[in-house]
């Protein structure tokens, strides 16, 4: 192995581990020994005869690998600003990045070269491959640079629910900070093995399933892209895994496909769901109704949680302890969160208001747009998350996003994602999407988007009248009234899909 010289906590913890295995991919089976090498070559080539990237920005389009895990090490043992691109971005999406962010060099593999090579020219970007970083022979400096925390580690680009993405600055410091986080909260440790199918572009496939299993000196298995029998498959294969983290499109894939399996299959299946330790669900509101039937299927209570890109992890379902089927849980240890209406001021429990985060997790502001990241702080250094939500004897419950998943209809404030939830109770629905739409009497009227169970028929009174008898369970008197209120016309008749739309 290179013999170089870092600050980074998390080349000292994988010098900790150095024999054991870190990453199991495509591309072979790799110990942590074996990481820290590729990791300084991929750094030496980067540097090209420089002490220090002092913070440049280098992008990089690498498939779930090796690679990908030695490049990202490369550029931040470089000194340099680690900005992963999605591997499923068209070329105008890659170019914003690439303007916004404005690297010094970017990193892909051959498969990518058609879409991104012809952008990195044309800004002039140096344009490099893994291969070309890490295999070569070459001699390692004599040191590779010191890193304060307090410098730039990454960009992470938001998903652009309100605007073009922008980038949320993670420093050392604030990377540390949210990889402790997730491991202390989930109690990882070297003898954990993770199945990881997220995107490595997302906080959520970043952090949670790789950058802080490996801080722990646990494995981390790729599956580059997601198949929903191969991992039922593999749930039920050795070596066993312990841990599983998805969104809930993904826990929804596999109660689709769990009746597709042979019964032997299905029993291995079962069984090695049964010896994990942990399956999260996150990045989405995960439906009761899901969660119900994964665990009938599974034996697994999903642990449902919340975070952001701006704020890491910041609250969860316990590992030990009551979870509660439509919360996100309690703040983690280092978390101070708060729910204040809309003058700044904390509300009661079981009030709804915006949700808001303070810690040591939370990001340094989005990159290259100043007055963007002090409009999301509060003058006490509280993020602004622009959710909705409720406490409830400590447990947080999410109401949606005030900008797209907040209804307000007659002077209320109303849910589009508990509508969802209880229309999901009908046994004719499969999904649902819940819209406000513009009304001059009302402000907005409550409309939903309803794709049926195979072979099954609604009417608009049915709906009206399955709203009245559920409605009252989900706390939220109001929304009986809109239901009551939708406009009377028929249901539309679209086929395919079985679409409804109550307008």
């Amino acid at each position: 192995m290179l013999s170089t010289v870092s600050t980074l906590p998390f080349v000292t913890r994988a010098e900790q581990y150095a024999l054991r295995t870190a990453l199991v991919a495509p591309d072979g089976q790799y110990t942590y020994a074996d990481l820290l090498d590729a990791s300084a070559r991929c750094a030496t080539g980067l540097l090209a005869g420089a002490s220090d990237l002092a913070g440049a920005r280098v992008g990089f389009l690498i498939a779930p690998s090796f690679r990908h895990v030695a490049t990202q090490w490369g550029i931040l043992r470089a000194g340099g600003v680690a900005v992963p691109l999605c591997v499923s971005h068209p070329a105008p999406e890659l170019a914003h990045v690439l303007d916004d962010a404005r690297p010094c060099a970017v990193v892909a593999d051959p498969e990518f070269a058609a879409r991104l090579q012809p952008l990195a020219k044309a800004r002039g970007l140096r344009y490099t491959t893994p291969t070309e970083l890490n295999g070569l022979k070459r001699a390692a400096p004599a040191a590779l640079p010191s890193i304060e925390p307090t410098r730039h580690a990454m960009l992470i680009y938001t998903s652009g629910t309100t605007g073009k993405p922008k980038a949320a600055i993670s420093t050392h410091a604030i990377l540390e900070a949210q990889m402790r986080a997730v491991v202390g909260a989930w109690e990882m440790t070297e003898n954990d093995r993770l199945l990881h199918v997220l995107p490595l572009h997302h906080l959520h496939g970043v952090l949670n399933a790789l950058c802080a299993p490996l801080f722990a000196g646990a494995c981390v298995e790729f599956m580059p892209h997601f198949d929903a029998r191969a991992a039922l498959l593999r749930f039920g294969t050795e070596p066993a895994l312990s841990m599983f983290m998805a969104v809930p499109t993904i826990y929804a894939k596999l109660v689709a496909e769990w009746d597709a399996l042979s019964v032997a299959e299905r029993a291995a299946a079962q069984l090695g769901l049964a010896r994990m330790r942990l399956l999260v669900s996150g990045s989405a509101a995960l439906p009761a109704s899901l969660l119900t039937r994964f665990r009938e299927l599974s034996g697994q209570l999903l642990l449902e949680r919340y975070g952001m890109t701006e704020i890491g992890m910041a609250l969860g379902n316990p590992l030990h302890g009551e979870r509660r089927a439509g919360s996100v849980g309690v703040p983690f240890p280092s978390v101070t969160a708060r729910i204040v209406d809309e003058h700044g001021s904390e509300v009661p429990d079981a009030t709804a208001g915006e949700l808001q985060i303070r810690g040591p997790s939370v990001f340094a502001g989005y990159w290259g747009k100043p007055e963007a990241t002090a409009a999301a702080f509060t003058a006490d250094g509280f993020f602004r998350t622009g959710d909705v939500a409720v406490r409830e004897a400590g447990y947080y419950r999410l109401l949606g996003r005030e900008s797209v998943d907040i209804i307000k209809t007659g002077g209320f404030k109303v849910s589009a994602l508990e509508i969802e939830e209880m229309l999901r109770e009908h046994p004719a629905v499969a999904e649902v999407a819940v819209i406000g739409v513009p009304d001059a009497e009302w402000g907005e009227r409550v409309a939903a988007a309803i794709v049926l169970q195979p072979s099954a028929s609604l009417t608009l009174e049915a709906v009206r009248s399955f709203g009245k008898e559920r409605l009252a369970s989900y706390k939220v008197p109001s929304l009986l009234r809109c239901v009551e209120d939708l406009p009377r016309n028929a249901l539309g008749k679209v086929q395919k899909p079985a679409l409804r739309t109550l307008f």
